[in-house]
């Protein structure tokens, strides 16, 4: 029988080519290796057990090579591999709030630079915003080995050679210390903060997630599904990370445009609201996102007034 077609998801950005769903005929043809894994569900639907990390992982790689031509794209066991249709959306968002200063045109090309806040071993948020924009970015992580897999994609990929540079922060209470220099220009920051303040509180959360896809109930945490412990939580958690984001953006008011981060938890914005008054940001958006269930939003700041945003030079 015939797979159906899926319905448009309109919560996603409007340039998000992943809107009508992921097309598995066309992704098994770009990569072979995902067939084993499509079955038609009970909906009639074309699908994979999203459960599965190597069925997640390996639908990351269709959707790579058919959508954005990354080819030879892997991550380590037990690291995090992430939905590519939200990330998609938050490279859209932050393509429109570059655009607001402007003249409501997208800039393009590798003089647009991002600057990736806990790239990981996936380096997701660089290979969408370049495939996408061509912008260029600097990556950086706390975990030598997250950054040695990134090298390894770059390489496998050499269109990426000039495209991503990568460093290492050596003191893992810092974000912008030792990373941004004197010489620097960023027209935004990106990041996905560890959600939890603790490896109980991840665990709990990777249970739920596991028991809700497979809808049965297991005392096993599926790690490998849900990332490595330095990219789930963090002292603080969410809260704490990215007010520690907040007080070091201070720091670089003219050397970045928009200072941007994921925000899980509706209950800390808040919070962040207070912080970001605090430091006297001049500008504070807040960009709502919705994928499926999920909701989430991007909190962007900015230290330069209106004229300083639009004399920036992309």
């Amino acid at each position: 029988m015939k797979a159906k077609t899926n319905p448009e998801k309109t919560n996603l950005h409007p340039r998000n080519s992943h809107r009508f769903g992921y097309d598995f005929t066309l992704l098994m043809e770009s990569c072979p290796e995902l067939k084993p894994f499509v079955f038609i569900n009970a909906y009639q639907s074309q699908t994979i057990d999203f459960s599965n990390p190597d069925a997640v992982k390996t639908l990351n790689k269709a959707l790579l090579i058919k959508d954005y031509g990354i080819e030879n794209w892997d991550i380590p066991a037990n690291y995090l591999c992430s939905p590519i249709p939200g990330r998609a959306d938050y490279i859209h968002y932050v393509a429109d709030l570059l655009a607001s200063t402007n003249k409501d045109v997208i800039p393009r090309g590798e003089t647009v630079q991002g600057l990736d806040v806990g790239i990981g071993s996936n380096a997701i948020y660089p290979l969408l915003g370049n495939a996408l924009y061509d912008w260029s970015f600097v990556g950086t992580d706390i975990d030598e080995k997250a950054l040695q897999n990134c090298k390894q994609i770059i390489s496998n990929n050499p269109k990426l050679m000039d495209a991503i540079s990568l460093q290492l922060q050596v003191e893992a209470r810092f974000l912008f210390k030792n990373i941004i220099t004197s010489e620097d220009l960023f027209a935004f920051t990106i990041c996905n903060p560890p959600f939890h303040a603790s490896a109980e509180d991840a665990n709990k959360a990777n249970l739920r997630k596991i028991n809700s896809l497979q809808n049965t109930k297991t005392g096993t945490p599926a790690l490998n599904f849900n990332g490595q412990n330095r990219e789930l939580w963090c002292d603080g958690g969410e809260i704490g990370f990215i007010t520690q984001m907040i007080f070091e953006s201070v720091k670089y008011p003219k050397q970045v445009l928009w200072f941007t981060t994921l925000v899980s938890k509706r209950d800390n914005l808040s919070s962040i609201y207070k912080t970001l008054n605090k430091v006297n940001a001049v500008e504070i958006k807040t960009i709502e996102m919705a994928q499926g269930q999920k909701t989430s939003r991007i909190i962007a700041w900015t230290f330069m007034t209106k004229s300083q945003q639009e004399n920036w030079k992309f």
